[in-house]
């Protein structure tokens, strides 16, 4: 733990970075010595400020999902964007524009979540139907079962001219998150604890359920408990803010290598390492190509991209 204060200290200072960073000028000078105008503390407070806590609720949030997923299908390279589970979400949202466009945001979340839980139950019954001869096989089943899904999601999109609404959700972009339209992060914040306070029986169910039976552990709801965290948490980014990709297969990969497996001790490293990571490639979307924005999740596929291929080239060298 010593080493969680610096951690904690570089997320904060992220986190500030964020506040002040973009088109309109906020300075901080200005706020100290009292001589922000109106607009500045407007912009700084309806903006900035629920920017920066939705970002860092949305990271935090998919990353401890990730774990969760890696840790119930015992596979290093599953995560909600590679088990056909953010795809889902995207088509629970269709249905609800299709149906019922007039619902509140927690409704629509509460549809997506059941939209997200089907696709990722899915996802596990067929793991279980196929022989697994190579771990890799099994994101490279969640990527086909994904890309069906998101065919569906298209097709529907196209045949209904929502296609720019649909662009909306999927890009992982956080520039239209204003004070009132990222509340039901918090709902991600709050499973996030839930994921904490269950922390061991994850640990446990990550050997197995033959394993996990043995102790007295009740396989079958510790699951079913994962797949609700990993499917609402999952969902409220969605609606949020869209797609934020790799987030769940980098972040535990990386906090494994250091710290082991013991949920107990790497969830917080986790969920403060997921809101850097976010807030870091946010910060760079607006730095790069200012005034205008590259989408946090476009950054994020670009990451996670590399460190994917990096992962597979280091399971390759140690087989060989």
């Amino acid at each position: 733990m010593k080493f969680f204060l610096p951690a904690l200290l570089i997320t904060v200072a992220m986190a500030a970075i964020s506040l002040f960073v973009g088109v309109s000028e906020v300075s901080l000078l200005a706020i100290v010595s009292g001589q922000a105008d109106e607009k500045m503390l407007m912009v700084l407070a309806a903006s900035r400020l629920p920017r920066t806590l939705a970002l860092i609720l949305a990271g935090a949030g998919m990353a401890v999902a990730g774990t969760i997923m890696q840790m119930l299908s015992r596979n290093r390279f599953v995560e909600p964007s590679t088990a056909g589970t953010v795809e889902s979400a995207s088509l629970g949202m269709l249905a609800v524009l299709l149906l019922a466009p007039g619902l509140p945001v927690m409704l629509k979340m509460l549809v997506a979540s059941a939209f997200a839980l089907a696709g990722t139950g899915l996802f596990l019954a067929i793991l279980r139907k196929v022989p697994l001869r190579s771990p890799v096989l099994v994101p490279l089943i969640g990527l086909m079962l994904g890309g069906v899904i998101n065919a569906c999601t298209t097709f529907f999109a196209y045949r209904y001219d929502l296609m720019q609404a649909m662009g909306a959700w999927t890009s992982g972009d956080f520039s239209t998150v204003l004070r009132g339209r990222y509340e039901v992060l918090w709902v991600a914040c709050a499973l996030t604890v839930a994921a904490y306070i269950a922390a061991d029986r994850f640990t446990v169910a990550g050997m197995g359920e033959d394993f996990s039976t043995n102790l007295g552990l009740n396989y079958g709801r510790v699951v079913a408990l994962g797949l609700v965290i990993v499917s609402m948490v999952t969902a409220s980014v969605v609606v949020t803010a869209g797609i934020l990709p790799f987030i769940g297969l980098i972040v535990p990969n990386l906090v494994s290598m250091i710290m082991g497996d013991r949920l107990r001790h790497t969830l917080p490293w986790i969920a403060l390492t997921g809101a850097a990571l976010v807030l870091v490639c946010d910060i760079v979307g607006r730095v790069v190509n200012a005034p205008y924005e590259i989408p946090v999740g476009s950054v994020l596929g670009i990451v996670g991209s590399i460190f994917f291929l990096n992962m597979l080239l280091r399971r390759r060298f140690r087989a060989a």
